[in-house]
């Protein structure tokens, strides 16, 4: 056990199996895959002051995905009867993708719910865009969502984040998709000095102003994450941890979801154990959804911050 007896002198996150104090760090089993998510690549519109997967207008590191790649996922899960329900779409901006329309059809073909994180600007309001949502919300009603990133309930700590301007251009795109009878959701983050009911409480003052039918108080229709930095020093996370904190391991993103992505210049897709960790390569699993079936071991930052201790979930 020569790891363990080098702890004296090792970092955080730095041995997959074995914490820096010598415990042994936990893991989480995929229970059953439930959420697909499918990053359709990390090129945005925006560049944001603090984004997790470091999307902007010249990021391409994730290309994008296409319909035939995700299609080829969706047989898989079929052919291995594996319990999907749905099927996420994250990026970048989803909508700067050109095959989006066509990817959540097939989605939606399939029977699954599907749930779409978009910041609701220019992308989504190109006339094709609209055109697709609108037919498909009317083709598929109640099973598409639009989750909106709207950082806070003002626009002047939102455009601290996304740019000046960028929250009016949200509302714009929310407007849109309230008279389109669209299913909206919104995920705002914790950063800002106020407690969590004084957030919810802007929000639904915002939803009621702007008559949005979003519950501010449903944490799956409002969802408050914690912000997500590289600069915080977070505790690791040891099999103890789930007494202790008195945590389910199952009630983790990565017990029940895994994504998909495109990495520029590489021959074919590959599996990542969550959302948050694209570049990361111990947390890629393999090209297919049955190499993914494996235990996933909490050995990054993002893991204790945002899902053992912050609680989140990308999913509705």
């Amino acid at each position: 056990m020569k790891d363990i007896e080098q702890t004296d002198n090792a970092q955080k996150f730095e041995h997959p199996t074995i914490t820096a104090k010598g415990e042994e760090r936990a893991w989480v089993s995929l229970e059953q895959l439930e959420t697909l998510w499918v990053n359709t690549g990390t090129l945005c519109n925006i560049e944001c002051a603090n984004c997790y997967i470091e999307s902007s207008p010249t990021n391409d590191q994730l290309v994008y995905f296409k319909a035939s790649d995700l299609r080829t996922y969706l047989n898989e899960s079929a052919d291995h009867n594996m319990p999907v329900t749905e099927i996420g779409f994250t990026g970048g901006e989803p909508f700067m993708n050109s095959e989006i329309i066509d990817m959540l059809r097939l989605s939606l073909e399939r029977g699954f719910s599907v749930l779409v994180l978009t910041n609701a600007m220019l992308p989504m309001m190109r006339r094709t865009i609209r055109d697709g949502l609108v037919a498909l919300n009317a083709a598929y009603p109640g099973k598409m969502t639009l989750r909106i990133s709207l950082d806070h309930h003002s626009a002047k700590m939102h455009d601290l984040e996304r740019g000046e301007g960028s929250f009016e251009k949200t509302l714009i795109g929310m407007r849109w998709l309230r008279d389109a009878g669209i299913k909206m959701a919104v995920a705002g983050r914790t950063l800002w000095d106020e407690t969590e009911a004084d957030a919810r409480a802007g929000f639904a003052a915002l939803y009621q102003a702007e008559g949005f039918d979003i519950d501010a108080h449903a944490p799956a229709e409002t969802v408050l994450f914690p912000e997500i930095t590289g600069t915080l020093d977070v505790p690791e996370i040891t099999t103890a941890c789930w007494g202790i904190l008195k945590k389910d391991p199952r009630d983790l993103m990565c017990s029940n979801a895994r994504m998909v992505v495109r990495r520029k210049g590489a021959d074919s897709p590959a599996v990542l154990a969550c959302t948050l960790l694209a570049y990361d390569p111990q947390f890629e699993l393999g090209p297919t959804l049955r190499d993914a079936d494996r235990d996933v071991r909490l050995n990054h930052p993002h893991c204790a911050k945002f899902c053992v201790l912050g609680g989140a979930s990308c999913s509705g």
